[in-house]
């Protein structure tokens, strides 16, 4: 925390992505190493920003709130 003690919102987007991550891959998963397990969070993260619709987003992605709908469809 930057703001100093108790600043709880620094942190607050953060902690919510890792549990989101935690709940939805990690512990749905047995990896068998490091590496496994680095590949399988990178495909859910890649997941989470490009197919995973948000609420607090309108039932858009992440990358569609961030880049617009427009690019998205370019980059397809």
């Amino acid at each position: 925390s930057m703001d100093g003690k108790g600043a709880w919102s620094d942190n607050v987007f953060v902690e919510r992505l890792w549990r989101t991550v935690k709940y939805e891959e990690v512990y749905l998963r047995a990896y068998d190493s490091v590496s496994e397990a680095r590949a399988s969070i990178a495909k859910y993260l890649a997941f989470y920003n490009q197919g995973r619709p948000h609420s607090s987003l309108d039932g858009r992605t992440p990358d569609e709130a961030y880049f617009g709908t427009q690019a998205m469809v370019m980059a397809a």
